[in-house]
């Protein structure tokens, strides 16, 4: 009786043990053909761009090809859906930025659900947005910029892209926080509406650090702020808009997910790749290039970035009535 026990209690404890066996097998041989990375948005722009730079990092470290599929339309939402509905196997990313955020309260009815649908892998870069102002305006502050503005409601023109953009978006919430009046001009590009603000049809834009830099030098814009809490390594001297209206905060952020139910060991696998390659000395020079700055953390913390931007841009959304075009 004694013997037959203790055999039973060892295969008890053995088929206990398989799940996590089973586990650590799958992402020890993790991946074992190649993987597909969506890009919901147009080649050539920073999404595509960065996926490709960290694909490649991945590819060499994974020794699988890491191949970028651009599925753009509809704000992010088509490349987003074709994730959600894609086997949770590992073998399908999705890039996420910013407006994927945004999109849950501008479109009424998406088909998913993203903060439940997409699961978090890996954060990779964030980086500012600049308000940059054409030089005709008569302030060099934004405690200055904002007296002139309730002073001349509705006189200024901010330039941004597309509804419900970052752009948009930030706009509104410094409009929310300041109680100034603006007037809104869209674009259907950045190149078009930072002509317009160097050509003075528009005084104000929210601009991606690396579109404006030049611009900044060369004075034919004006930085007043960056949208990050605190100063850009890029404008050490041009003061964060948190130092003038605390807790204001909008930054362009890009980052990993796969489909819900993707075995975690595969997403703690990614996760760890991830943040290994964006130690590479290499790779952290040729993001920078891309004005950003590295974001190394868990799936977790990624989870909560995911929560806190939907919860903020909801509310800025709706408050605005804000309508996809």
């Amino acid at each position: 009786m004694k013997f037959a026990r203790r055999q039973f209690l060892h295969l008890a404890i053995s088929i206990a043990a398989l799940p996590t066996a089973v586990r650590g097998a799958r992402a020890q041989t993790y991946p074992a053909r190649p993987v597909r990375w969506i890009v919901p948005f147009a080649a050539g722009g920073p999404n595509d761009i960065l996926a490709r730079l960290l694909g490649q990092e991945l590819s060499e470290r994974l020794r699988q090809p890491f191949i970028i599929e651009n599925r753009p339309g509809a704000g992010g939402n088509i490349g987003t859906e074709a994730v959600v509905r894609a086997a949770p196997d590992g073998y399908t990313l999705l890039m996420i930025a910013t407006p994927q955020t945004i999109n849950p309260a501008l479109y009424d009815n998406l088909s998913f659900n993203f903060s439940r649908d997409i699961a978090p892998i890996a954060t990779i870069i964030q980086g500012p947005l600049v308000l940059v102002v054409n030089p005709s305006v008569p302030a060099k502050t934004i405690p200055e910029f904002i007296a002139y503005a309730k002073a001349n409601p509705r006189k200024i023109n901010m330039a941004y892209v597309g509804n419900g953009s970052v752009s948009h978006v930030a706009g509104e919430l410094f409009k929310t926080m300041t109680g100034i009046d603006l007037t809104y001009v869209p674009y259907r590009g950045g190149a078009p509406a930072l002509t317009d603000v160097i050509g003075g049809q528009a005084q104000l834009y929210f601009v991606p650090t690396v579109a404006s830099l030049e611009h900044i030098r060369s004075g034919r814009l004006r930085a007043l702020a960056v949208t990050t809490a605190r100063r850009s390594e890029f404008l050490p001297d041009i003061p964060a808009l948190a130092e003038f209206l605390p807790g204001y905060e909008a930054t362009i952020w890009f980052a990993v997910g796969a489909p819900k139910d993707t075995p975690a060991e595969i997403i703690d696998r990614l996760n760890k790749e991830i943040n290994a390659a964006l130690t590479n000395p290499k790779l952290k020079v040729q993001l920078a290039e891309l004005g950003g700055t590295v974001m190394v953390g868990s799936s977790d913390n990624f989870r909560k970035l995911i929560a806190s931007e939907t919860e903020k841009w909801g509310k800025i959304v709706r408050d605005g009535n804000i309508k996809p075009e």
